[in-house]
């Protein structure tokens, strides 16, 4: 495994299950990072996520009497997708543990493909040991997501797809869970061109993977605290470790906060719907430091409830300034609120919600408060509204937002 010729065999085997994901070159965000970015859309695969690959190559070399005891998984959501619908083309039963955080889009698909799902543990790590105790009882095939050769070779697959559209690329990007895809894609580009540097990224508050690679043996973190579920994971694969202390260039952390604007970055300028763990190399292109290089950051998936996009575009929003609250106080008397109002119009302020607090004072007739939600324009128009306000006597002060 993990060598030119099951590399080759991968591609060929993957290639029957998988949509094309043609590189996505972005105007946008070359010109913010100042080289030559190109996104590969893996959240644009029958599954949703680039997972189906690895799963789809782990099935496919193992031998009849494996696939027809039953196969089982642990899984955030999109390994769990990619073994269930894996299994359903090769005719086999198939098992999947997720934890009780799991998206309700990611449990719903995962059944859509026959499979049968148990919810167990807030994170992977716990949803996993459950896996391994049922595939004991019950004589199961387990099927790593991350922490197997045929599973990292088959994920490898993506690598080749890049290095055969863009031969002169100069950095990849890619997420790391629990290092499964970083494994494949760098052991790859390795072999068919050492100069590649692949750069692994991963969530600030699940980094395993950085932790293991400074303390040079697999470790795990006491506790992981991330919106990116599909890479929340505590511990790295040992028997892949070796490959990525060999073959990983380095890897980089990013904050929730940055995914936020991320997200809210591809929708606008991509129109692409890409799960926060997906986002990692998008979040990532800010801390490279280089210019003037091709750049591949791998989009691994887009499995996102709605629920999930709808507070992440809110949140998006506040953090970028384009929607703010400020508290003013002025005289509980005729009028007041509508010259208030006159004013956020005239500096193009657009008013979504008000709070209207009369008992801020013991004396109302002095003052009351007034909280406005706002929608500006960015950090300069909400600097203009605020110095409006200023200016008309209002003393206003930004508050908590509260939609």
């Amino acid at each position: 495994m993990l060598d030119k010729k099951s590399f080759e065999d991968a591609a060929r085997q993957v290639s029957q299950v998988t949509l094309e994901t043609k590189l996505v070159y972005s105007e946008h965000f070359s010109k913010k990072a100042g080289n030559e970015v190109y996104f590969k859309p893996e959240n644009m695969q029958y599954t949703g996520a680039y997972k189906v690959r690895g799963a789809y190559y782990k099935i496919a070399t193992l031998s009849d009497e494996e696939r027809e005891r039953g196969l089982i998984t642990a899984s955030a959501g999109n390994h769990a997708q990619g073994v269930a619908y894996a299994a359903k083309l090769f005719g086999a039963k198939a098992v999947i543990v997720m934890p009780t955080t799991t998206p309700l889009i990611k449990v719903n698909r995962t059944k859509s493909y026959g499979a049968e799902v148990v919810l167990h543990g807030d994170v992977y790590d716990e949803a996993c040991a459950k896996a391994y105790e049922i595939a004991e009882e019950q004589g199961l095939t387990f099927i790593h997501p991350f922490d197997d050769l045929a599973v990292a070779t088959g994920q490898g697959t993506i690598g080749m797809e890049i290095l055969k559209e863009l031969p002169l690329v100069d950095y990849i990007l890619v997420p790391i869970g629990g290092g499964g895809l970083a494994t494949g894609v760098s052991t790859l580009a390795k072999i068919f061109n050492p100069r590649i540097k692949v750069i692994g990224v991963e969530p600030a508050g699940a980094n395993c993977m950085q932790v293991s690679l400074q303390n040079g043996k697999v470790t795990t973190l006491s506790e992981i605290n991330t919106i990116a579920d599909g890479t929340a994971v505590k511990t790295p694969g040992e028997t892949i470790f070796p490959y990525i202390q060999k073959n990983l260039d380095g890897v980089i952390t990013v904050t929730d906060d940055e995914l936020i604007v991320a997200f809210l970055d591809m929708v606008e300028s991509h129109k692409m719907i890409v799960e926060n763990s997906g986002l990692l190399t998008v979040a990532a292109l800010s801390h490279l430091d280089v210019k003037e290089k091709n750049i591949v950051a791998i989009l691994s998936g887009g499995n996102m409830d709605v629920i999930t996009m709808s507070s992440v575009v809110q949140q998006g929003l506040i953090f970028r300034d384009r929607i703010f609250t400020v508290s003013v106080l002025l005289p509980d008397k005729p009028g007041e609120l509508a010259a208030v109002s006159k004013l956020i119009a005239e500096l193009q302020g657009n008013v979504i919600k008000l709070e209207h607090n009369q008992f801020v004072t013991t004396n109302r007739n002095v003052e009351v408060e007034l909280r406005i939600t706002l929608e500006a324009f960015g950090t300069a128009h909400k600097k203009e509204i605020m110095d409006g306000l200023a200016s008309g006597g209002y003393k206003p002060k930004i508050v908590r937002t509260s939609l």
